[in-house]
Order: structure tokens, then sequence, then C-alpha cells
């Protein structure tokens, strides 16, 4: 049959689309950093404590786990509801392919919020336990990581919608798709090489405050950016190369965009890496925030590629109704303000005065 019979009619906006794709970038860009930090920090912790390396930098990462999970999802909220604004009728249609697996997701989370709670609240009790507990952090996040990527996947894997007809029960992954684990693999890489970021930036914290041992944390952060930023640039070549025809053409609406936004993120992860092997942490999280954002472009960009030939979010019916636009904009400014605030008070150690 034809796959194409198979997608939803899509919802009416009540502003039009750009709206809610300034929205999504913005508020996606957002949860991706911290999501990133959440994910290879605890790869990180996992690795250090299973190589035997029971340092300051473990405690300090076991310290903060929690909020980052309690961060995450919160900032997860938004671009995921943005998202099935402009593409819902996508994401409905994949959601229900997989959906005890998607359903899954919310179990795992709240499994490994405990777990990280249990490691943070209990860290020098159990030292015994430590391997075993990051490890199922870690292997809890990887699980919603690759199931959040087998979703995002199969949304725009048209063609592997009918498969629904021999399998209705919920359970089908995009394992067949070519992308998906180079897609997958450069996500983890991604995420390692920014949680070595956030190390370096919370011991370059303490630097400038006169600790003396922090440069062997910046060290140790800036050890893991580096290595899994350099192994990225080969499974990133690897993830192009498995990209649908309709992007590698280069000939679509956006395609332009979409080489520039790749090549201005290569060079800033480049200039990132650079600043990172000389220590200089302000600067390189700089460029490293600002290959994030390119990439989040880029992803965008490949997705309205992949969907050109059956669907363009300029296809969207409008019926004006501004007045919920000001009122989420007025807030979503206000939640900004207080978020920075308590990432403040998180990152300088301080406490909320009663």
């Amino acid at each position: 049959m034809d796959p194409t019979q198979l997608i939803p009619r899509p919802d009416i906006l009540q502003v039009p689309w750009g709206w809610f794709q300034v929205l999504l970038t913005v508020t996606f860009f957002l949860h991706l950093v911290v999501m990133n930090i959440l994910l290879g920090c605890s790869i990180i912790t996992f690795m250090r404590h299973a190589a035997g390396k029971n340092s300051g930098v473990n405690r300090a990462i076991a310290a903060k786990l929690p909020i980052t999970v309690a961060f995450t999802v919160n900032f997860g909220v938004a671009p995921l509801l943005f998202l099935q604004v402009l593409y819902g009728h996508f994401m409905y249609a994949s959601s229900v392919l997989m959906a005890v697996y998607w359903l899954s997701v919310f179990g795992i989370v709240m499994f490994a919020y405990y777990g990280a709670y249990i490691y943070t609240m209990n860290y020098d009790k159990i030292t015994d336990f430590h391997i075993p507990l990051t490890g199922f952090i870690a292997l809890s996040l990887l699980a919603v990581a690759f199931i959040v990527t087998n979703n995002f996947s199969l949304m725009t894997n048209i063609s592997a919608w009918p498969a629904y007809f021999e399998n209705a029960r919920g359970t089908i992954l995009n394992l067949s798709d070519p992308n998906l684990w180079p897609r997958f693999l450069h996500s983890v890489l991604a995420s390692v090489a920014v949680g070595g970021m956030a190390i370096a930036l919370f011991y370059d914290f303490k630097k400038r405050k006169g600790e003396e041992q922090a440069e062997e944390g910046i060290a140790i952060g800036m050890n893991w950016f580096a290595g899994a930023t350099m192994l990225n640039f080969g499974v990133g070549a690897w993830y192009w190369g498995t990209l649908p025809a309709s992007v590698l053409e280069l000939t679509g609406d956006g395609s332009a965009f979409f080489v520039i936004f790749i090549v201005l993120g290569m060079i800033a992860a480049i200039l990132s890496l650079i600043q990172g092997m000389r220590h200089q942490v302000r600067p390189a999280v700089y460029y490293l925030l600002g290959a994030v954002f390119c990439m989040v472009l880029v992803r965008e960009f490949a997705r309205r590629l992949t969907l050109a030939p059956w669907f363009t979010t300029s296809d969207l019916e409008v019926v004006p109704q501004y007045s919920p636009l000001i009122i989420f904009l007025i807030s979503f400014a206000g939640g900004l303000l207080l978020i920075w605030y308590m990432i403040r008070l998180v990152i300088t150690g301080k406490e909320v005065q009663s």
C-alpha cells in the first residue's frame, strides 16, 4: 500500500507556524544542553567508578545528579509540545507504532531518578555499590535516549509505517533504518563531550575561587570532552552517509541553510576543541554552545528536507488567536529567569535562605 495514506490530518494552528518553530528551536536547545550534561555525566561517573577512580569528581557529580534529572525532564516538556504542534501527525503515528517502548520512558526515567537520589544521599555508605548503581543510572538513561531516537527517526521514515498491519502490538522499532545507529551514537558521544565540559566548567568556578585542586578537575573534564569530540567527528561522517536522499541531494528548500549550519557547527566544534585542549574553559564553553545550537538547526532542516515530499509547515492552516501565545511568552520569560537563578545557586553551592 501507499504509506502516505497513513499520514493523519494535521491540527489547525492559532498563530503562524514560525512562532512555534522559534519556540521549538529555543526550548529544544535548552533541553539538549541539560540532557547532554545528565547523560554524559552519568556515563563518565560509571566509567570512572569502573576504572577504580573515586576522586572528588565523582562526588561532585553525585551531588548535582538528582537536580540535573529534574531540570532535564522539565526542560523537555516544552520542546515536545511544540514538536507535536508542528509535526504531531507524524509523531502520533510513530508513537503508536512503538507505544510500548514510548510509554515505558516515564517509568525508566523515574527509576533512574530514584537511583540518582540513592547514589547522592548514600554516597559514602554504599561504596561497594557505586559501580552497579551508576551503571544502572547510565544504562537507564541510555535506554531512554535510544527509545527517543527511535521515535524521532521513525516519525520521518514513513515507508516503515505499514509494518503496523503485521504488528499492531506497539512494539515496532526503526531498527532497519541505517540512519538509526549512527544517529544514536552521535547523540551519546555528544552527551559525553558536553558532560566533560560541564565538569570542567564546574571546576573552573572553583579555580576562580582560589581552590588549588580545581585544575585536576578541569583536566579530567576536558580530557573526556576532547576524546568524545574527536570520536564524534568520525561518527558524524558515518551519520552523514546514512541521511535520506532527499537531504543529501541538497536541492530542496532550506538545503543551503542545512549546509551552512553544518559548516558553522563543525568550525565551532573545532574551535571549542582547541580551546578545551588549552584548558581555556569559558571560551571552549561558548564555542561548544554555538556548535550545539548549529546542530539543533541542522537537525531541524534535516527533518524538514526528509518530510518535504509529503509535508511542509507552511501548509498548516491558521485560525488566529494570539492571547494564549502572549500569556505563554510572559510565563516562559519569567520561568527562565527563575531557572537561571536556581542554576546559579547550584553551581555556586549556595543555599536559599528561608
